[in-house]
């Protein structure tokens, strides 16, 4: 689409919200976006609606159909209350609605347990923030049809979302979400939005409601003599200002752990984030404070957890003493080695991971007997295939390569709570054996192979950076590489035509996985390499991994330095 479609487009967006009845604050915010010669915050503002991806609603602040404001965030949830009503008639609906520390996420839950208490729906809303897997929780053990948690994750200042869920606490998934969307696209008016609440239908969640969580974490956690043993392991935790705050040290606290250093700098609940320039324990920067303090007390882990607590980062000591960030696969996989390790019954059971994350993980499970499944990017496609199996085999964990993970079906969505329960009950247990993490993970390697990844985000934001990253989709759709770093690129799959390629014999495989845009192409020394557009952030995403084999804790760092030269070499080979 053009750029002066795209302006045509927005100019009419604009103007059928000026001729709404929208606050009079918003309506001058129009106007001045109308007036002005540079049209690009317009047609950012309003060239689209937002739309559900991976993660939900999710945007920046601001006055406009593609932002987050009372009005998307009203329409989004009419349009959910109208769904709920056709999908459960005659029935008496109740939601749950859970918010973090981000600019308006108490004015945009507020906004949603109005909206959805005027037209007839019991909500359970939380008094103030709280993580994002206890909202997931909640559904479940209230017995709601549905949940809302508003937040955008891990995602800079200027952002805020709206994560809509199902019954089985997972977020929606089709047909519910492309249902909801038609409902929202249904609202031609925002007079067709109820924003008066039913105050008799808003009730306050309890305490008693974390105390249920907890019930189901603590014994789900390996080998806890050891915690017993060695309690008083030094642990840094930050929560970057976030609803973490409000759990993992009480988590932390009860399953034993009684020496844990808060980073007070960023413990207090802030949308600011004033001590970091992106709240995302996947960026270093993010973890410094923590890091500092954890080098000041010589402490032997340290945590940090997003706003809504759904991801965490952790840093450990290696050979030599120094603090390093062990990126989501290699947390991942040094907690499924933990769990599987310690498993009790293998009968039936399987874990989960998405298909962009390492596949050191599909080598362990094979080798240690437990089925390991991949699925698309995204929580809750590991949550509907828990749904799927339930009553048929036993779910253990799932993870991904972005700093989720979750272990048990309680929680169905990644879960950075009871995550820095098993990372903390891992340093312990290793502590046992006379051992660090980093020992532990060196082993893993050893035992399984060396596995090394590598991530490059392109941001293209606005209307022409979402035109961008879809040429750069068909372009290696349409023209795929055939050498990738001077090695043959051997298999070709696409998820969006739902077919594997074989670019030695031109072998066609269909893919058992819905389509979603995604590419990934396997090169004839072992190396993956996926390509996707994200879909909460305005990104287009580079993964990039590889392998060799170890026998010698001494060639750990020889080998590590040999194959990020790889990554990097593939790295400017593809990401032009």
């Amino acid at each position: 689409m053009s750029n002066s479609e795209l302006l045509e487009r927005a100019r009419k967006t604009a103007n059928e919200w000026l001729n709404s009845s929208i606050d009079e604050e918003s309506r001058q915010q129009i106007k001045k976006m109308l007036e002005q010669t540079d049209t690009r915050l317009l047609i950012d503002s309003f060239y689209k609606s937002l739309e559900f991806g991976t993660g939900g609603l999710r945007g920046i602040m601001g006055v406009g159909s593609n932002c987050m404001n009372p009005y998307t965030v009203g329409s989004a949830t009419q349009g959910l209350a109208n769904y709920l009503k056709k999908s459960f008639p005659d029935q008496p609906i109740q939601v749950a609605i859970a918010h973090d520390s981000r600019n308006n996420s108490r004015k945009f839950a507020e906004v949603t347990a109005n909206v959805f208490s005027a037209n007839g729906i019991t909500v359970y809303l939380f008094p103030e923030l709280r993580p994002t897997p206890l909202l997931s929780f909640a559904i479940r053990h209230l017995k709601c049809q549905s949940g809302v948690v508003i937040t955008a994750s891990h995602n800079p200042k200027e952002y805020n979302g709206y994560k809509a869920y199902w019954s089985d606490g997972a977020q929606l998934v089709p047909p519910h979400d492309k249902n909801v969307i038609k409902e929202v696209n249904a609202i031609t008016s925002f007079s067709q939005i109820r924003f008066d609440a039913d105050k008799s239908k808003i009730k306050t969640i309890d305490h008693s409601l974390e105390e249920a969580y907890y019930a189901q974490v603590l014994p789900l956690i390996p080998r806890k003599e050891c915690i017993k043993k060695h309690h008083n392991i030094s642990i840094v935790y930050s929560s970057l200002h976030g609803a973490g705050i409000t759990m993992v040290p009480q988590c932390l606290n009860r399953l034993g752990f009684t020496n844990v250093a808060i980073v007070e700098g960023q413990k207090t609940p802030d949308g600011n984030f004033p001590t970091v320039a992106s709240p995302n324990p996947e960026e270093r920067s993010a973890m410094d404070l923590a890091l500092k303090k954890a080098k000041a007390i010589k402490a032997e882990l340290v945590m940090a957890t997003d706003p809504d607590t759904d991801r965490v980062g952790i840093g450990i000591r290696n050979a030599s003493g120094d603090f390093f960030l062990l990126n989501g696969n290699q947390a991942l996989s040094l907690m499924m080695w933990f769990i599987l390790k310690n498993l009790k019954s293998k009968e039936n059971a399987y874990i989960v991971k998405t298909i962009v994350t390492t596949e050191l993980i599909d080598v362990m499970a094979a080798q240690l007997g437990v089925e390991c499944v991949n699925t698309l990017t995204g929580f809750k496609y590991v949550a509907e295939l828990i749904r799927e199996n339930e009553g048929k085999k036993k779910f253990i964990a799932a993870g991904e390569e972005s700093y989720g993970y979750m272990v048990g079906d309680f929680v169905r969505d990644k879960d950075a709570v009871s995550a820095c329960a098993f990372f903390a009950a891992m340093a312990a247990a290793a502590k046992d054996e006379g051992k660090d993490l980093f020992a532990w993970l060196v082993t893993m390697y050893q035992e399984f192979g060396l596995y090394r990844e590598g991530l490059v985000n392109l941001v293209r934001t606005g209307a022409e950076g979402e035109q961008q990253i879809k040429q750069m989709m068909e372009r290696f759709r349409n023209a795929p590489p055939h050498i990738i770093a001077g090695q043959k690129v051997v298999r070709l799959l696409d998820y969006q035509s739902g077919v594997e390629t074989s670019l030695l014999n031109g072998r066609k495989t269909p893919l058992s996985l819905p389509k979603s845009d995604v590419l990934q192409f396997y090169t004839w020394d072992g190396a993956k390499i996926s390509v996707r557009p994200s879909g909460t952030e305005p990104k287009i995403k580079f993964y990039v991994s590889v392998n060799t084999k170890i026998t010698d804790a001494a060639h750990y760092e020889l080998a590590m330095e040999h194959l990020g030269e790889q990554i990097k070499a593939i790295e400017n080979d593809i990401v032009r």
